[in-house]
């Protein structure tokens, strides 16, 4: 919902507004871009400049008026993007394979762009704290390129930005450390994990995870959110449910439509939703959290679900992205006990929306 160059929209204060009317816990909105060759989508939010903080500060004190907190998602596409969008061949560690979804071969990092690259999400960060907001969460999940970096699948370099767990978790340290030294003492800055890529080879899996969770303890985050899978290779390992085949193609170019159709339409039945599809990494990975919060997200739809994974300690908090899309009140509504399911179907053509440059908000009809 942001403008082509990533400035905050009227549309987009609107979206919060009535969002931070819900008594939500913390609102994290739409990852924000630190760079302008890391941008993954069309109208996604940017923080790569200081033009951009006047809209980002009008965002903030919206959440704020309405009483809510908010922290911004700071992140880099690296691979996960078009040529057409960021003006050049898309960048990652290492340079291998067209992906399945835009087929683009990345070219790998240099130092140099290593290095401008940490930089960029330092200056992010200040950016951030003058926009007011309450927190910082980088995200490390979805593929995007501190995923990238982490992972045995797409971190194929053998310098010292990989060839090692130790190497390729290099990059995500560097991140937080400049992050650090950037933001207030006490601001909290959280950390968004995948546990299992889901990529053609082994990427990230659940006990890798946890190698990097006993990590980011030793960093003194202050916060860590689970998730899975990659844009490119497995997005509907992140948002399991239906898979809206022709709302997914409808925005393909045409030579690119009947093969699109025939590999969406194998998905078909493949992706159920599984509540709290993340909670058995949560398992293993909370009793390494050092009393640090563990947040969940998931398919999290039912709330007695929700309390018995509080209750029974797999997680201290629970994020939900697709119920607020359909209900931004749900939270006011099971705290008055109006209701005790959420009412999205997972029919994701609120995903699909994304691979058609159209705003995200529930498309579907029924129930």
């Amino acid at each position: 919902m942001a403008s082509p160059k990533g400035e905050v929209t009227d549309q987009l204060l609107e979206r919060y507004r009535v969002l931070a009317k819900g008594d939500i816990g913390i609102i994290i909105p739409g990852f924000t871009y630190v760079h302008p060759f890391g941008r993954a989508f069309p109208f996604q939010t940017g923080i790569y400049n200081d033009e951009l903080i006047y809209g980002l500060r009008r965002l903030t004190d919206v959440v704020h008026e309405e009483g809510g907190k908010i922290m911004l998602q700071l992140a880099h596409a690296g691979r996960q993007t078009k040529k057409s969008l960021i003006g050049r061949q898309p960048m990652g560690p290492s340079g291998f394979d067209r992906d399945p979804v835009n087929m683009v071969k990345p070219v790998a990092m240099t130092e140099g762009e290593i290095q401008e690259v940490i930089y960029a999400f330092g200056e992010a960060a200040k950016r951030a704290v003058a926009a007011g907001v309450d927190g910082i969460q980088l995200h490390g999940a979805h593929g995007y390129l501190i995923n990238q970096f982490i992972s045995p699948y797409f971190n194929r370099r053998k310098d010292n930005w990989g060839g090692s767990d130790e190497k390729r978790f290099r990059f995500l340290k560097e991140v937080i450390l400049i992050t650090k030294n950037n933001v207030p003492d006490g601001m909290p800055i959280l950390v968004k994990l995948s546990t299992n890529d889901f990529t053609p080879k082994e990427g990230v899996t659940p006990d890798l995870a946890v190698r990097y969770a006993k990590w980011l303890t030793e960093l003194q985050i202050h916060g860590l959110e689970l998730s899975c899978g990659s844009s490119i290779y497995s997005f509907m390992n992140m948002c399991r449910g239906d898979v809206p085949v022709d709302d997914f193609v409808s925005g393909f170019p045409w030579w690119k439509k009947p093969i699109g159709k025939i590999m969406i339409k194998k998905m078909v039945g493949e992706y159920d939703l599984e509540e709290g599809y993340n909670v058995d990494a949560a398992k293993l990975i909370k009793p390494v959290m050092n009393n640090i919060p563990l947040a969940i997200v998931g398919g999290f739809r039912r709330f007695a679900h929700m309390e018995n994974v509080i209750e029974k300690g797999y997680a201290d908090l629970i994020s939900m992205s697709r119920p607020f899309i359909r209900e931004p009140d749900i939270v006011k509504k099971f705290n008055r006990g109006e209701t005790r399911k959420a009412k999205c179907l997972s029919c994701n053509k609120c995903l699909a929306a994304i691979t058609n440059d159209l705003p995200v908000r529930c498309y579907c009809h029924e129930g």
